[in-house]
């Protein structure tokens, strides 16, 4: 059953990895995320946080258990309904954008709205994606780069890039894995602003997986993964 006000639930998750040996990398978790949290995910490297998110996301699928976007189960769907969730229902940030370096940070933000109109999956133009990618764009500082291409931007804003295209398609919640792993500390700061400003001003939901302990403090509640298990 969903929680009431939940947009992202996890129900005796688990995933096992059998090659080269059996690994039990997420072991057993229950938790459900109510819409307009800024949830952190803390743990040492090698606990699952990567893997949780990739399960969370839809990117792999669970050995045991089920995830639930907004209500309704996204563990078992087939390979292009679970496409279309993931391109609708969840933004992905990683550690490294993933901006793809022969379009403008603008083409990039509109990928997923263009993407989503060709399947049918939302009624899009390219004029509606191309104002909605700016609109996003100026949300995150970026107003005055949507012509530059990745090599001409910043790493702080290549990663304010990739959270504007998260942002495409207005997603449930964002999961975001160590993203601001590759940068310095005031810019991490940054982009740990933006993702409350984010959440503050839009009632934006976020799972950040991260070993910032600055951020941490300022999220509404905080996950602790230990060896693959969720500790209170």
């Amino acid at each position: 059953m969903n929680e009431l006000g939940a947009v992202l639930e996890a129900r005796g998750l688990s995933k096992r990895f059998t090659s080269p040996g059996i690994v039990d990398v997420v072991r057993n978790v229950t938790f459900s995320l109510k819409k307009g949290t800024l949830a952190t995910l803390m743990g040492p490297s090698g606990s699952g946080k990567s893997t949780l998110l990739a399960l969370l996301g839809g990117l792999l699928a669970p050995t045991t258990g089920k995830v639930s976007v907004k209500g309704a189960e996204i563990s078992g769907l087939t390979p292009y309904e679970l496409s279309r969730r993931r391109n609708v229902e969840i933004g992905f940030v990683f550690q490294f954008h993933h901006l793809l370096p022969e379009l403008t940070a603008l083409e990039n933000v509109m990928l997923p709205a263009l993407i989503a109109s060709r399947e049918g999956w939302i009624p899009a133009t390219v004029e509606e994606a191309e104002r909605e990618a700016g609109n996003n764009l100026e949300a995150v500082g970026l107003g005055a780069r949507t012509g530059h291409f990745p090599t001409q931007l910043s790493g702080g804003e290549a990663q304010r890039t990739a959270i504007a295209r998260a942002l495409m398609n207005r997603p449930a919640v964002i999961l975001a894995d160590e993203p601001t792993g590759n940068l310095d500390r005031e810019t991490a700061a940054g982009i740990m602003d933006l993702f409350l400003k984010l959440n503050r001003d839009s009632g934006q939901t976020f799972l950040v997986a991260t070993h910032n302990p600055d951020m941490v403090k300022r999220s509404s509640i905080c996950f602790n993964l230990v060896a693959g298990e969720l500790k209170a």
